[in-house]
């Protein structure tokens, strides 16, 4: 079972959708027996950084979540913001992140004038560290919608990459901690592939 965690940030009906789509079980919960007790979890968001932080760690399931994931080393896909969430900090605000990976979450700043801010559409993503989560993932392309992007500190947190006016990393990973810049749930296809990945880690 994978818990969708709701902390009143971010459409889940769309990632729930998507897992029904594909055979996974899912829950869509903020309830701490059912997070206790699931084999993985979802952490999506959209919106500002300080909310989404604010919101999580005001969850009544937190600290069941950090215990599961930091001690218990339940697998956790943090998905845009939610990934965001897992890092130091982020330019966008003032409040500490999980900091659950060693990165930060940084504006875009690009050369190019031309290319517009958030990065919207869809990207072709390059694997740089091989891992389960991009199995028979090496031809793709994922649907984007950000204007932030994460700045690992320890190149061994890169998982992949793509290019709008520069290179940035769009997907992190420690342990059992992962995160994707880009939106699964939208990527048809290719976002299904990973999140079925995901549910296999």
């Amino acid at each position: 079972m994978i818990a969708i965690l709701d902390y009143g940030v971010g459409n889940l009906m769309s990632i729930h959708n998507m897992f029904n789509k594909i055979g996974v079980d899912s829950v869509i919960t903020s309830d701490v027996e059912e997070i206790r007790n699931a084999d993985k979890y979802l952490l999506s968001g959209v919106g500002s950084f300080d909310h989404g932080i604010n919101s999580l760690k005001s969850a009544s399931f937190f600290k069941t979540l950090e215990k599961e994931v930091l001690d218990k080393k339940k697998p956790i896909l943090g998905i845009c913001l939610g990934m965001q969430l897992l890092t130091n900090s982020s330019e966008e605000g003032k409040e500490k992140g999980l900091g659950w990976i060693d990165a930060q979450t940084i504006r875009f700043d690009l050369d190019n004038k031309k290319l517009s801010i958030p990065h919207m559409g869809w990207s072709k993503v390059s694997i740089v560290n091989t891992n389960n989560i991009f199995r028979n993932l090496e031809e793709n392309r994922f649907y984007f919608v950000h204007s932030y992007h994460v700045f690992c500190n320890d190149e061994s947190n890169e998982l992949a990459t793509a290019n709008y006016g520069k290179i940035f990393t769009c997907s992190i990973n420690e342990d059992n901690i992962y995160g994707v810049q880009f939106h699964p749930e939208k990527s048809h296809k290719f976002g299904m592939k990973l999140l079925k990945n995901f549910e296999g880690i």
